[in-house]
């Protein structure tokens, strides 16, 4: 039996653009990922389909899955012969039990990697405009944790023998539970009570929230604010640089709860334009696209590629599944002749151009009426025969509109778009409870599959009601079909017009404060 290998893998501080090149790498090629309770969820979406995903998270007083039981779920899948990628928050050899989970995996003789991560006090620093170490006042970094508890046996912190030092930052992790015992000690032990004093939690995702104050005022500072676990503390006169610095909590759409409605698989490019802003982002996929290929159909049109003149896509879905289905039966993409490429979207064009193809013809305006037109004004439809990949929720406008432009149409459904069910998901129960600033919707099945699912995402009285947005005119009608209100509308029915629009729509209007405070502070 051949044996596997673990990557203990740190997944950084909650952002997910701040993983390293490796940790991205590892987790694609992963056949068992076992992940923490921090690690953001779009770090799981760069599995294969064919990963065993194993949630194995940690809250205070809860361990879903014992620290024995995870060691000895390591060592199993590595002895099988499978690559398992351990994702831990933050970097897996600070306050990670990274070094257990080593030592168990050296004693078995199992291979394995550490592969370090963007530890929660340097990314805190970095989003809140605390730079932990500066000349002439901060020459040194403290690392402490405040979870262990002295009354209990072991080792932990003296924190009194900490305040004597000088021209020190300390950055303290797990220490909300005893923040003002902390503090005190720290006092007691020499530290000047006016010392700049800072808490960040959430740090680089869209719920971060910080106050600033001193030794002596940040605990009530933290409580009066509300702000728990986790968090880091920042105890120094680095402090200082936050007001001045603070550039994260200044970003358009910090502070603003916004939920995105695309399938999972598409949720991701939206996510990121959000998160760039600052948004904290809700992931409500409404809708998912399954494959569903017309085997007879497919067989037909492949057999006959060269005698058609283009093929048009109207989805970057439809993009991936007709190339996976063509690679089934050709190795040479040569094998597609002359055909000519048609397609509506920015993200379907890329699809397109992955593989090194050209796309001819691309409206401006991303809809199947616009994409028709397009071609008509080619000049090139008179008799020509044309594919058009396609789902079965498509409307028939494309098709008429070319086979009015004297053009041969022949359909290929690729696709089924399907509604999901969110009673029972852990972020629809999210939205359900706080509500949210905004919700976006990207097509007609989204908008559709929400009224039908109105009552599992029924909002609570207290829950924020959202503004809802539409990516264009087709989904705006729909909305207004199905009786929902249409607050903006992207100018363009692209993401990043629609983005733009919500940018403007929640700075201007009065009724769309975000729910989430800004920084406080405090003397």
């Amino acid at each position: 039996m051949s044996t596997g290998i673990v990557h203990l893998v740190g997944a950084g501080p909650g952002e997910p653009n701040l993983v390293t090149l490796r940790a991205r790498e590892l987790i694609a090629r992963a056949d068992v990922l076992v992940y923490d309770q921090l690690v953001h969820p779009e770090l799981v979406k760069w599995c294969r389909p064919e990963c065993e995903v194993i949630f194995a998270g940690k809250t205070a007083g809860c361990h879903t899955v014992p620290q024995a039981e995870i060691e000895a779920l390591l060592v199993q899948h590595a002895q099988a012969g499978r690559r398992v990628v351990r994702l831990k928050g933050g970097d897996p050899f600070i306050f990670g039990r990274g070094g257990e989970e080593a030592r168990a995996l050296a004693s078995e003789g199992v291979a394995f990697e550490i592969v370090p991560g963007v530890t929660a006090a340097l990314a805190a620093g970095a989003y809140a405009g605390i730079p932990l170490t500066q000349r002439h006042t901060s020459s040194a970094l403290v690392f402490l944790t405040g979870h262990e508890d002295p009354a209990k046996p072991g080792p932990s912190v003296n924190w009194r023998s900490y305040g004597a030092l000088k021209n020190t930052t300390f950055a303290i992790y797990m220490g909300m539970g005893r923040l003002r015992h902390i503090l005190a000690e720290l006092v007691a032990g020499g530290l000047a009570p006016t010392t700049p004093a800072a808490v960040v939690q959430w740090a680089s995702l869209g719920r971060q929230r910080s106050v600033a104050g001193t030794a002596a005022t940040l605990a009530d500072l933290a409580e009066k604010s509300g702000l728990a676990a986790p968090a880091i503390i920042f105890v120094g006169d680095v402090v200082k640089n936050h007001e001045a610095i603070d550039w994260f909590e200044r970003l358009p759409l910090f502070g603003r709860r916004v939920a995105i409605t695309r399938t999972r698989d598409q949720n991701s490019e939206l996510r990121e334009k959000l998160e760039t802003l600052g948004a904290e982002v809700l992931e409500l996929p409404l809708i998912r696209v399954t494959k569903e290929v017309s085997k007879d159909g497919l067989i037909e049109i492949l057999a006959e590629l060269g005698q058609y003149d283009w093929i048009v896509f109207t989805s970057a879905n439809g993009v991936r599944i007709f190339f996976e289905e063509f690679f089934k039966g050709f190795e040479d993409v040569r094998a597609l002749g002359g055909l000519r490429f048609a397609c509506v979207g920015a993200a379907t064009a890329r699809e397109i151009e992955r593989l090194h193809l050209r796309v001819e013809c691309q409206p401006a305006t991303a809809t199947g009426e616009s994409l028709a037109d397009a071609l008509i004004t080619t000049g090139s439809l008179d008799h020509a025969k044309v594919i058009v990949v396609c789902g079965n929720l498509n409307r028939d406008t494309l098709v008429k509109k070319l086979e009015a432009g004297r053009a041969i149409v022949d359909r290929l459904p690729l696709y089924r778009t399907e509604q999901t069910d969110l009673a029972r998901d852990p972020v629809a129960d999210d939205f359900r409870t706080h509500g949210a600033d905004a919700i976006l919707f990207a097509s007609s099945s989204a908008v559709q599959s929400f009224t039908d699912q109105a009552k599992s995402l029924q909002l609570a009285k207290t829950a924020k009601r959202p503004l809802a947005g539409s990516i264009g005119p087709q989904t705006s009608e729909t909305m207004k079909q199905l009786g929902m209100p249409v607050d903006f509308t992207a100018k363009q029915p692209n993401l990043d017009a629609l983005v733009a629009a919500l940018v403007k729509t929640l700075s201007t209007s009065p009724n769309a404060k975000g729910s989430a405070p800004k920084t406080a502070r405090g003397k």
